[in-house]
């Protein structure tokens, strides 16, 4: 993993580059999150690497790293009734456009984590597996990720009889079966779950 790709955009005439990634497309629960960051061209982070293959330790590390070390970063969410309003799809590009759009310095180019462009309104290239390939676009991955999963832990607390600590809301066999004990709660996603309610 390097900088080609920002590299290559800016050897076009872009001057600021993000990349972008989200969590939390396929949980039962809970928002959906997007992260856009900057990076300083060429800082090395040792261990970056796509959130999914990272321990939850290591990622909480390279959270703070990337935080304290990026020129910009920004967090965006598409809310459960969003996602259930507009799809999971529609969703997930809304969030990432708010995550592009939070961004303190704007950029003129977007590296996006995927094969669909969410058109945030810059110009924008898709990468598959982006988040193991592209500097930005692992970073992304992390805070997306590290952002959803803090967030959940916090849902725990709020409505512990799901134990969402546990599977981050997830379709676990446990959270399916907390599910049919307690019924859904205000953050699960009712489009995700139409034959349990049968809707």
């Amino acid at each position: 993993m390097d900088y080609s790709y920002e590299l290559r955009a800016m050897e076009q005439g872009f001057k600021i580059v993000c990349g972008v990634d989200e969590a939390g497309r396929g949980p039962l629960a809970g928002p959906v999150y997007a992260a856009a960051v900057i990076l300083p061209t060429g800082l090395q982070i040792p261990g970056l690497n796509d959130s999914k293959k990272l321990s939850e330790k290591k990622r909480e590390e390279l959270f703070d790293i990337i935080t304290q070390k990026a020129i910009s970063y920004s967090i965006g969410i598409a809310t459960e009734r969003e996602i259930d309003e507009i799809n999971i799809l529609n969703a997930t590009f809304l969030a990432m456009k708010r995550a592009v759009d939070g961004l303190e310095i704007c950029p003129d180019y977007a590296i996006i984590d995927g094969n669909r462009e969410p058109h945030t309104g810059i110009f924008e290239e898709t990468v598959v597996k982006g988040d193991g390939k592209v500097m930005s676009v692992a970073a992304a991955s992390i805070l997306a990720k590290v952002s959803r999963d803090r967030f959940m832990l916090e849902m725990a607390e709020k409505y512990p009889q799901y134990q969402f600590e546990k599977h981050k809301g997830y379709g676990t066999k446990l959270h399916y079966e907390m599910i049919s004990q307690y019924g859904v709660s205000p953050i699960h996603r009712r489009s995700f779950l139409k034959k349990i309610l049968g809707e």
